[in-house]
Formats: structure tokens, C-alpha cells, sequence
């Protein structure tokens, strides 16, 4: 057993190394988001909804890219505790290749029939429009974004978190200040409205692509890799990469499917619903942030040393980001409960819509711990560990079986505030925890996936 990453202050130090920089990453890219919300609150509740709802559309892809890469990243980090670099680019080639392929097909959809993708989420014609039009130029950004993802996620398994760290940051600026200029009109450019952020994110997103593609070659690591590199596949090397990760991209496929759902069950109350749920979810994102850095730092940290067959060392590292998962969950609840009225304020909306904002962040802050919790069991622990499937029943099961009925009970039958659908949400998080904690200690997640590759 390696003694070496199980002293604390070693493991503090690792931690720290990889999720710090995947933290800020995902912090900036919520904050991407959070600068949309803001800017285009100010245009007004209809606004907010339109491209909140168009986005659910992007969270759907972007979801299932997350699933491919998340399934890919899962090898890349043991094949780097194996040393395997040659087989690490072919995974990589993999990954851009399936998500390449997915983002044609999103592209396409959301180019060719926009409006009809509104009019699954809402029937007001205004926010249809407007939706529409958002979403038909933020297609365009969907194939570069699975590429950028690729290397991104590929850079953290490799020990590079830095790199995506860099590049969303940059894109976060570039974004703002497009935003600020196109948005409002500001400095001589056309005011643009919601046009304006699509254009924006657009090009902030073909920012992102450019810089990890020239900072990766340029520094010619691991991952600049020659094109014959990517492309050296076979048959039998996907068939081994594809028979683990098809568990995790149906996981993410059918989770953001069913987030998409409870989507359309908070449309199904009204338009201020939908502006609050908007809203109350980006400032969740924010906060989660630190739940994706650890759960992503523990898959990387757990999937090298199965990879290098320290399969003990696995269990431990695993019981040490169970206890720092919680505890920062704790406090993150107490934050949140604390400052929703001050976050609140931020946003130039109603009364109504300002009020269950409130009620919603304050439900979140109690199952803030929870959902840190979850969210490392499937993403950092039992993943990493290759055991996808499991994964996979326990995410539907909780989302589909329990989440969706609840969420269209409450709001189609029963006609309950948002506030109090979203509450009645929240109780899959629970069942999920209650059912992972014991695959945990069985040691059944840990499968050495690239022993023999």
C-alpha cells in the first residue's frame, strides 16, 4: 500500500491541487450563467424564462457531453496511475469523437426547429419567441463546447486542472463584457437584448475552445496528441471503453432529461414560477460548485490508485471525502440560509417572484449536505470505481421513480406553490443517499477497468 497519500497532509495537499482549480472552473462557469441571469433579469420575468428555458436545452447536451467525458475520464485516470499515456490519447480520441458526434445532432435540432423545442417547455408565445430566437444562435457553440470538455476533463484525470481553469476564466471576462455591450447596447454596439448574451456566450465559447487547444499543444504534455494518436482505434479497445461508460452518458441523459421534466412541471404554475426556479437554481450552482471539485477530485484521486492497484487506499480516500464532503456541506446550508435575502436583492423582479425565490434557497440550504453527499457518491466514488450500472438504477430510479411523479403531482394535481413542488423534489436526494452509502461499504464499486488493456 502507498503510504504516502494517505498521510493528511499529503491528501490535503493533493486535494487542494486538483480541487481548487476544478472548484474555480466550475464556479466560473456558474458564474457564467450567473452574469446571463443578472444582466437579463434587468430585462424582466419573461426574459429570464425564455433563456432559462432555451438553456434547458444546452443543459440536456451538455449534460450528455458530461456523461461521455465523465465515462472517459474515468480510464484516463487509471490509465494514468498505470502510466499508460499511449492509451490515454486513444480514449481521448474517443471522447471527441462521441461528443463531436453529439453535438451535430443537438446543433441540428436546435437550428432546424427551435420553436417547437420552446413549446415543450412553455405555452406563453412571448417567452416562445424569445427562447427560440436565443437558441437558435447558441447552437452553434455546442460542437466546440463537447471538444473543449474533452481536453478539459482529460487535463484534471492527467493532473492539469489548471489548464480548463485558465480558459474558463477567460471566457467568463470575454463573456461579461460582451454581455455588457450587446445586451444594453453600450459603446456604440447594437442593443441586442437576448440576441445579445446568445451572441455573446457564442463567442466566449469559440474563446475557450481556441485557448485549450493552443495552451495544451503548446506546452506538448500528455494530451497533444498527433491526429493518428486520437484516431488509433479498434474495434475491441472502444468496445471496452464503451460497454463502462454507455452507464454513465444514459445516467446523464436520463438525470438531465428529468431535470428538464421538472422544468416543465414548474411551467405548469406560471411564468414567475419558472423566473424563481431560474433564478433559485443559478444560485445553487454556485454554491455546488464545491460539491463537483471534490466529487471530481475523488474520482481522479480514487481511479489512480485502483489503476496502480492500491485498492485499499481506495476505501480510505473515500471515507476521508465522505466526512470533508459533509462538513463543508454544513457550512455552505448555513451561508445560504443566512444570505438568500441579500442574494436575492441582485435581481430586479416582482414581489412574487422575489418571495419563493427566498422560501426555495432556504429549503436548499438544509439539503445542501445531502446533495454534496450524492453528488460524490455517484460522480466521485462508485464511478471512479467503474461501477456505472449501479449508478445508473440508482439515478433513475430516484429521479424518474420518485423526483418526476412528485414534482407533476404537486404542481399539475395538486396545484401547490413552486416553493412547496420543489420542496417535495428535494426528498429524492434523500433516497439516494440512503441506498448509495451501503453499495459504499460493500467494496463492490471497485473494479480495476484497464488491468488488461
Amino acid at each position: 500500500m502507498d503510504k504516502n497519500l494517505l498521510d493528511k497532509k499529503t491528501f490535503i495537499k493533493t486535494l487542494i491541487s486538483l480541487a481548487l482549480p476544478i472548484t474555480i472552473q466550475n464556479l466560473i462557469s456558474s458564474s457564467l450563467n450567473m452574469v446571463d441571469t443578472v444582466m437579463i433579469g434587468s430585462l424582466g420575468e419573461v426574459e429570464i424564462a425564455a433563456v432559462g428555458l432555451a438553456n434547458q436545452f444546452f443543459f440536456l447536451y451538455s449534460l450528455i457531453t458530461f456523461g461521455i467525458n465523465s465515462g472517459c475520464a474515468i480510464f484516463i485516470s487509471q490509465f494514468f496511475g498505470k502510466k499508460d499515456y499511449k492509451n490515454i490519447r486513444r480514449v481521448l480520441g474517443l471522447c471527441i469523437l462521441v461528443g463531436g458526434v453529439t453535438g451535430v445532432f443537438f446543433t441540428g435540432v436546435a437550428l432546424l426547429i427551435p420553436n417547437f423545442i420552446m413549446t415543450f417547455f412553455s405555452s406563453d408565445p412571448k417567452v416562445i419567441a424569445i427562447g427560440a430566437e436565443y437558441l437558435s444562435i447558441i447552437a452553434f457553440s455546442y460542437i466546440l463546447t463537447s471538444i473543449s470538455f474533452a481536453f478539459a476533463f482529460a487535463s484534471r484525470s492527467t493532473g492539469q486542472p489548471k489548464i480548463p481553469m485558465i480558459t474558463s476564466a477567460t471566457a467568463l471576462g470575454c463573456n461579461t463584457i460582451l454581455n455588457y455591450l450587446l445586451i444594453f447596447g453600450k459603446f456604440g454596439f447594437p442593443e441586442l437584448g437576448v440576441a445579445g448574451a446568445a451572441i455573446a456566450t457564442l463567442i466566449s465559447r469559440i474563446v475557450e475552445f481556441t485557448l485549450i487547444i493552443g495552451i495544451i499543444y503548446k506546452q506538448k504534455g500528455i494530451l497533444a496528441a498527433k491526429f493518428s494518436e486520437l484516431v488509433d482505434l479498434s474495434k475491441e479497445f472502444i468496445m471496452n471503453i464503451i460497454k463502462t461508460i454507455y452507464p454513465v452518458i444514459l445516467n446523464e441523459f436520463f438525470w438531465a432529461l428529468g431535470m428538464t421534466m421538472y422544468s416543465v412541471a414548474y411551467a405548469k404554475i406560471n411564468t414567475e414560477a419558472v423566473a424563481s426556479v431560474q433564478i433559485s437554481n443559478t444560485v445553487q450552482n454556485i454554491f455546488m460548485v464545491a460539491a463537483f471539485g471534490l466529487a471530481n477530485s475523488c474520482a481522479i484521486m480514487i481511479g489512480r490508485e485502483i489503476g496502480a492497484r492500491r485498492e485499499e487506499n481506495a476505501m480510505v480516500l473515500g471515507r476521508r471525502f465522505i466526512k470533508t464532503s459533509f462538513s463543508i456541506g454544513l457550512v455552505l446550508g448555513l451561508v445560504v440560509f443566512l444570505g438568500s435575502g441579500f442574494i436575492i436583492s441582485f435581481f430586479n423582479v416582482n414581489s412574487e417572484v422575489i418571495k419563493d425565490t427566498k422560501v426555495i434557497l432556504r429549503l436548499f440550504s438544509f439539503i445542501i449536505p445531502v446533495k454534496m453527499l450524492t453528488s460524490l457518491f455517484i460522480v466521485g466514488i462508485l464511478r471512479s470505481g467503474g461501477d456505472t450500472k449501479f449508478s445508473l438504477i440508482l439515478e433513475i430510479g430516484s429521479v424518474w421513480g420518485i423526483g418526476v411523479p412528485l414534482a407533476f403531482l404537486g404542481a399539475v394535481l395538486l396545484k401547490l406553490p413552486v416553493y412547496m413542488v420543489v420542496g417535495m423534489v428535494y426528498i429524492e436526494e434523500i433516497a439516494k443517499l440512503i441506498i448509495a452509502f451501503p453499495r459504499f461499504k460493500s467494496k463492490k464499486w471497485i473494479r480495476n477497468l484497464v488491468q488488461h488493456l
